[in-house]
């Protein structure tokens, strides 16, 4: 894995009135992503992949939708990802950048005898649906709907074959989309008919920093463990399933320790709006380096308590406490709780 970098959202990146939507509309916008299936007789699949997952998909049943991460056997996050479990079939869905590190697992693990994966990237399209009313907006443009939150179904939008999962609530979005890639377009328009704002994988983005969302090569690197990103807050790991690569480690910090680290957000200075440094992460407090900054995004001004100024998320060490002041980027910020209190990114 490469060396982490900051995910960065300049002034211009999203406008004032895709912020609205979030908090009062509907956006969709595209996602760069690797879509990778697995398939298998009878729960041949189901089982090869619940014995890598952080989180639990056997319990969770036909037609789950699951956020979690693949590790390494010490504990390490390799790749996250969004799992919708149909039938025999699982699908994995990654961040684009992450798509061969979970193939690479898939062919060292994946026992070829009882389940098969393909890589689906290519000629599959995804769409994210986030905002308040996400949910009136998918309805009005009758697309299918999963029977609540954490759930997927298969169907159609008009004559489009579409898989459509619904995430938790405490997700960066509310609705994924999933079809052949040369129905994306048409799905994107159907959607901006229906009155969702049309947004880039910027809004995406956004709403991942203001949810306090882990992203990988940003709050991930080759050294980040779950409860560091906040996978017990936000529901990516299972302390109840059987066995899975990198459970140990995984196990013992949950019943036995303590992270030595967590994913905190940073509330800069609003007076002046200067933009913290560009390629500066360290975070001190008292001269004392405590942690690294990871994303950066000016929210533009469009209403609410922390609008119209630059915010973001940081590793920091435990001792450091919410409230605190320090010097993130080479800026002043204040240590706050996640997620952000801004805009509402889940339904009504």
């Amino acid at each position: 894995m490469s060396e982490p970098g900051i995910t960065r959202l300049e002034q211009d990146a999203v406008p004032a009135e895709v912020v609205d939507q979030l908090r009062a509309g509907a956006i969709v916008a595209p996602v760069d992503a690797g879509v990778l299936e697995l398939t298998g007789a009878g729960s041949a699949a189901v089982s090869c992949f619940q014995g890598l997952l952080t989180n639990d998909i056997e319990k969770a049943g036909d037609g789950a939708f699951v956020y979690g991460a693949l590790l390494t056997p010490k504990g390490m996050i390799v790749v996250d990802g969004w799992t919708a479990r149909l039938g025999s079939r699982v699908r994995f869905t990654v961040p684009a950048e992450g798509r061969e590190r979970a193939l690479g697992i898939f062919q060292r693990s994946i026992p070829p005898r009882l389940a098969r994966f393909e890589d689906r990237t290519d000629t599959s399209g995804v769409l994210r649906v986030a905002g308040a009313h996400s949910v009136a907006v998918m309805g009005a443009a009758g697309f299918p709907m999963p029977p609540g939150p954490s759930r997927a179904v298969e169907g159609k939008a008009g004559d489009i074959a579409v898989e459509v999962a619904r995430a938790g609530d405490s997700a960066p979005f509310v609705f994924q989309i999933t079809a052949a890639s040369e129905h994306r377009r048409m799905l994107h328009q159907r959607l901006a008919g229906a009155g969702a704002h049309s947004a880039t994988a910027d809004a995406l983005e956004l709403a991942r920093i203001l949810a306090g969302w882990p992203r990988l090569a940003s709050e991930v690197d080759e050294k980040t463990i779950p409860q560091e990103v906040r996978y017990d807050e936000i529901g990516g790991v299972s302390y109840t399933k059987g066995c899975y690569t990198g459970q140990e480690t995984v196990s013992r910090l949950h019943f036995r320790g303590h992270a030595n680290r967590h994913l905190r957000g940073l509330l800069f200075e609003s007076d002046p709006p200067a933009a913290p440094a560009s390629g500066w992460s360290a975070v001190t407090q008292e001269e004392r380096e405590v942690g690294r900054v990871t994303s950066i995004a000016w929210l533009p001004d469009g209403g609410g308590s922390v609008l119209g100024r630059w915010i973001g998320l940081a590793i920091v060490r435990r001792e450091v406490p919410i409230g605190a002041t320090v010097r993130a980027a080479g800026r002043e910020a204040r240590i706050v709780d996640l997620p952000f209190d801004a805009p509402t990114v889940t339904p009504a």
